[in-house]
């Protein structure tokens, strides 16, 4: 079903969660357009400043590094910022616009979805905002690996869309094709246990992605 979801082709994967040199090597052969590190404490995916700086320093020219924070001190994300190039940020908390803004740096808010969350009202909440990605709503913050009601994505929404939550390479593609969002994000679906990557399900699920017509 067409809608204002549609974004500039080709659409972008961004895999998230690497800890580890030798998973981010296969994400970026799988052909991943961006990779996340995560640097919220309570995840198991949490990577710290010198391991995400060794991680950063294997990412070649042209695929875009994204820092994820969860209700960050600001002076804690500078910090981080001095030590990681992270080219975005992504923010899963309760960050107001104001905060998200004043690092500098290109953001993407997450929004956890679950009815009666209002996504335009959301969205307009945050117009500095290079996207806004959709998750599904769980107790704690960061991302939920479980897949929300795509019906509850508003086609007035007409903001650029990051589809994330449970994803994999076996439902990726009914995804893109409802939903038509600008980027994928995913992170449990391609992986043999928390923070460890699978370089076939990363293969499957890009092949996946860039199967949809």
């Amino acid at each position: 079903m067409d809608n204002k979801l549609a974004g500039p082709l080709p659409l972008r994967i961004k895999i998230c969660g690497l800890t580890r040199g030798e998973d981010l090597q296969q994400a970026v052969q799988a052909g991943a357009d961006a990779i996340g590190l995560v640097f919220y404490p309570p995840s198991p995916r949490c990577v710290d400043v010198d391991t995400a700086a060794r991680l950063a320093r294997a990412v070649p020219p042209f695929v875009t590094i994204v820092g994820l924070f969860v209700n960050a001190d600001p002076g804690l994300v500078r910090a981080t910022l001095s030590a990681v190039p992270v080219h975005v940020l992504q923010l899963h908390g309760d960050e107001d616009e104001a905060y998200c803004r004043q690092f500098d740096r290109p953001y993407i808010k997450a929004a956890r979805v679950r009815p009666g969350l209002d996504l335009v009202q959301y969205a307009a909440a945050f117009p500095s905002a290079q996207a806004i990605l959709l998750d599904a709503f769980a107790d704690g913050y960061g991302g939920s690996g479980k897949v929300f009601d795509w019906s509850l994505v508003p086609e007035s929404l007409d903001r650029p869309v990051i589809l994330s939550g449970g994803l994999d390479a076996g439902n990726v593609g009914e995804a893109v094709r409802r939903l038509r969002p600008a980027a994928v994000d995913v992170s449990s679906g391609v992986e043999a246990a928390k923070g460890i990557k699978d370089g076939e399900k990363m293969r499957a699920f890009v092949a996946a992605v860039r199967a949809v017509r």
